[in-house]
């Protein structure tokens, strides 16, 4: 028995994690900076301050505005998901069965990729509200966009809040949020999510939030406040076991994430067990 799997298998498998990953693998890769095709093993971010505008007088020099400018550095990491497919398995002839493990590797990615970004924005926040032993209030989501406003963080319809389970329940007790009269959908990726956008930022549910004695922590950020470095965005190698009588499928990946800027990433601590109100 041949020990080779079809180049055609091979290249509608990797459409199909590619696909899967592109689409559902993430919520926040298209949500921060992205830069894809990094060479090396870090990547540099560009972080402008404020500039200030000026006159000038007539057949006077221009002013500058002398913004600050620095920088700052993602360390790319490799990381992998890999699975076995028997050599007699159907999946080579059943495309719903290739599809579950095609989805298995492309989630897992995602899924790491979406860590790497929530453990930027928990060590990144400019402001944090440790108010651990309150639900997620109107009260406060109001105080965290007013914090934004305050600092001049853009309201360009690229703001992005990121809360778990319990929060997000809360927020449907809040007519403005679960109405359609206030609320509606932008970005496609999100579509057919627990996503929906209202005060001019795009809330999502994500279950993979920090958790620790009860408390949730819970964000809003600026899509340029946070980088995601790609040196390798998604590959898959296929190698033959001899001793599984399997094909080895190997997704990979290589990637670093970075807060750019403190002052457009806001957290929330929440207590995760609060009553919902009547």
């Amino acid at each position: 028995m041949s020990t080779d799997i079809s180049d055609a298998f091979i290249a509608q498998y990797l459409a199909e994690v590619h696909e899967a990953y592109q689409q559902t693998g993430s919520k926040l890769r298209s949500a921060v900076r992205l830069k894809t095709g990094v060479i090396g093993s870090t990547c540099v971010f560009q972080k402008a301050g404020k500039g200030i505008a000026g006159k000038k007088t007539r057949h006077g020099n221009v002013p500058l505005m002398n913004a600050d400018h620095s920088t700052v550095t993602a360390t790319l990491e490799d990381w992998y998901g890999a699975d076995y497919v028997d050599k007699l398995d159907e999946l080579k002839t059943n495309i719903d069965e290739r599809m579950v493990v095609a989805n298995a590797g492309a989630y897992a990615l995602g899924r790491k990729v979406d860590d790497l970004i929530i453990t930027v924005l928990d060590s990144g926040a400019g402001t944090t509200d440790t108010a651990a032993t309150l639900g997620l209030t109107k009260g406060r989501i109001l105080t965290a966009v007013e914090t934004l406003n305050a600092a001049d963080v853009p309201d360009d319809g690229n703001r992005f809040a990121v809360l778990g389970a319990h929060q997000w329940n809360e927020m449907l007790n809040l007519t403005e949020f679960k109405s359609a009269d206030f609320a509606g959908t932008k970005y496609p990726w999100l579509k057919g999510t627990e996503a929906r956008m209202w005060l001019g930022i795009t809330w999502m549910f994500h279950s993979g939030l920090p958790l620790g004695s009860g408390t949730r922590k819970c964000f809003l950020y600026h899509k340029s406040a946070v980088g995601l470095a790609e040196g390798l965005d998604l590959k898959l190698h296929v190698d033959w076991v001899p001793e599984k009588a399997a094909h080895l499928m190997d997704h990979m990946i290589s990637a670093g994430a970075v807060a750019i800027d403190g002052t457009g990433i806001y957290e929330w601590q929440c207590d995760d067990d609060e009553a919902y109100a009547a």
